[in-house]
């Protein structure tokens, strides 16, 4: 539990801060003005880099996410938290978030100006950020999910689907995609492009040779490759693929003969 109460911002201006981070290996300074200014802006700060929560959920959630956050008008998806540039460069490579500009607070100026440093030396952490998130527009604090003041580390409203609900209510996430391949296919290379094509984001699971028999007929009761899953629900291989996009409107035309 943090040691004083955390309060809401909302109505308020962010902090006037700047930021020194590690991009591609060089360094940037970056002012709340030009990350805030005339944007939509979505932040969410987290405990730290590499923990478990933050990585496992927290960022790869938003991250996931963004391209329905472009949908609905915003900006940028900021992830602040109290480490050194060097960690969050590297958490960033690690965790492949593209779609989220990492911000290393290293000495907690921005944090402690949002009156959200908490002490968290009995994790041995020093000063961190209390988990939230919240929603900028033009440098205005439109709206706030701060976590619960209790023991621990909760999360509970700080979360990507929170904050898309709030933006967008009603709106869908896409489903989860992914695609067994193996390596030189020609044929999950169509498919792979008519995903790409689509704009549609998804996982691939390379098979090697040694398995992929055994794996292909328990998952996907399959001899071949590509197979296709949407939401956990096998769609099948590239012609599949191809009638699968056209019925909900991607459909290019082009054949894709398994």
């Amino acid at each position: 539990m943090p040691d004083q109460t955390l309060t809401s911002h909302e109505g308020q201006t962010v902090p006037d801060v700047s930021f020194r981070l590690r991009r591609n290996g060089e360094w940037q300074t970056l002012t709340t003005d030009e990350l805030f200014g005339g944007k939509n802006v979505i932040v969410f700060s987290l405990p730290g880099a590499f923990t478990p929560t933050c990585s496992s959920t927290h960022l790869p959630r938003y991250n996931e996410l963004a391209p329905v956050f472009k949908q609905h008008g915003i900006d940028t998806i900021v992830c602040v938290s109290v480490n050194d540039p060097f960690v969050m460069e590297e958490w960033g490579r690690d965790q492949e978030a593209e779609n989220v500009l990492l911000l290393p607070d290293g000495n907690g100026a921005f944090t402690e100006a949002m009156g959200m440093l908490v002490d968290k030396s009995d994790l041995n952490f020093g000063k961190r950020s209390w988990r939230y998130s919240m929603l900028v527009r033009d440098k205005k604090i439109e709206k706030m999910f701060l976590e619960p003041q209790k023991e621990g580390d909760p999360f509970e409203v700080s979360d990507a689907d929170t904050m898309l609900e709030y933006l967008a209510p009603g709106a869908k996430p896409p489903e989860p995609i992914a695609i067994l391949t193996r390596q030189g296919c020609s044929f999950c290379a169509k498919a792979k492009k008519m995903l790409d094509d689509a704009g549609l984001s998804y996982a691939e699971v390379p098979l090697p040779h040694t398995i992929r028999s055994k794996a292909l007929g328990a998952i996907a009761s399959a001899g071949t490759v590509p197979q296709v899953f949407v939401g956990g629900k096998l769609i099948g291989g590239s012609e599949q693929l191809e009638a699968w996009l056209r019925e909900r409107g991607n459909g290019s035309g082009a054949s894709a003969r398994q």
